[in-house]
């Protein structure tokens, strides 16, 4: 089998992960919950692992819904945790991190009762993106391609609470109705992005490219321009080292996330970028 052919699957599998994921990581650092992937992450793991109790297969339709139905569950605690105001007495970062402890705890328990256990936990670590299918792919891509639709449907409002939160509850929305969706669908990305690229990958992917296009613009529009194409110039350097100087895909493309976010930090110290905020 040639490079391409080995990394081609992989590259195709990163871009559909970037496009969905740097997208929904503008939300979440407007919302200041910056580890609410990471705790979906385990939500599904603990998911995933339980249906191994009842036998089922790991790689059933199954088993995805019960990680979509633990997803589900830390997508409603986060809905009813959010604070009215961000001068709350407990932020919600706290919360998100109580139940990352706590789903974590939860998981390690399950994985001891069950054969196999160890090494499920250790995917949702890791995932495994080298030896992505195209069937796989294409699933991912139609599955985000209507969760795309449907935040684009409803962009009006989520952009609303996530970077104007106290416009959205002085319209008098039911900002924890909207919350709820909003996780929801923030949970299936995830649910669908762990096994393929692991949880270090998958933060890197929501937060550092989102990072970046906050470093240089406030203009929502130029941040996801920035978001997605940052995130697709890290990918494209980390696939491209992995395979030239064979080294490990994953660890090699989170640290070339954070290369990059260095370069981006020097640059906005050079006066490159407005830096406003919208």
């Amino acid at each position: 089998m040639s490079g391409l052919q080995l990394m081609l699957p992989p590259f195709v599998a990163c871009m559909v992960l970037v496009a969905m994921l740097s997208y929904l990581g503008l939300h979440v650092i407007a919302r200041e919950v910056i580890f609410v992937d990471l705790s979906l992450a385990q939500m599904a793991a603990l998911g995933s692992l339980s249906a191994l109790l009842f036998h089922v297969n790991p790689d059933s339709p199954a088993t995805f819904v019960f990680a979509l139905l633990a997803t589900a569950v830390g997508a409603f605690l986060f809905a009813l945790t959010r604070t009215s105001d961000r001068t709350g007495r407990v932020p919600q970062e706290a919360f998100i991190g109580i139940v990352y402890v706590v789903a974590s705890a939860a998981a390690v328990l399950v994985a001891n009762k069950v054969p196999g256990g160890g090494e499920a936990v250790e995917k949702t670590l890791v995932g495994s993106l080298l030896w992505v299918t195209w069937p796989s792919i294409g699933r991912l891509a139609l599955v985000y391609a209507g969760l795309g639709a449907f935040q684009y449907a409803l962009r009006k409002r989520f952009l609303t609470i996530s970077f104007h939160p106290e416009e959205a509850e002085s319209a008098g929305w039911k900002v924890r109705w909207w919350d709820f969706l909003f996780y929801l669908s923030f949970g299936v990305v995830i649910t669908l992005a762990v096994p393929i690229a692991g949880v270090l990958m998958v933060f890197s992917f929501l937060v550092v490219p989102a990072v970046i296009a906050n470093l240089f613009t406030g203009d929502k529009r130029r941040l996801t321009l920035i978001a997605w194409s940052s995130g697709a110039l890290a990918s494209m350097l980390g696939l491209w080292l992995s395979y030239t100087q064979d080294l490990p895909t994953g660890p090699l493309i989170v640290c070339m996330y954070g290369l990059l976010l260095v370069i981006a930090g020097l640059l906005r110290k050079f006066g490159v970028g407005d830096g406003a905020t919208a």
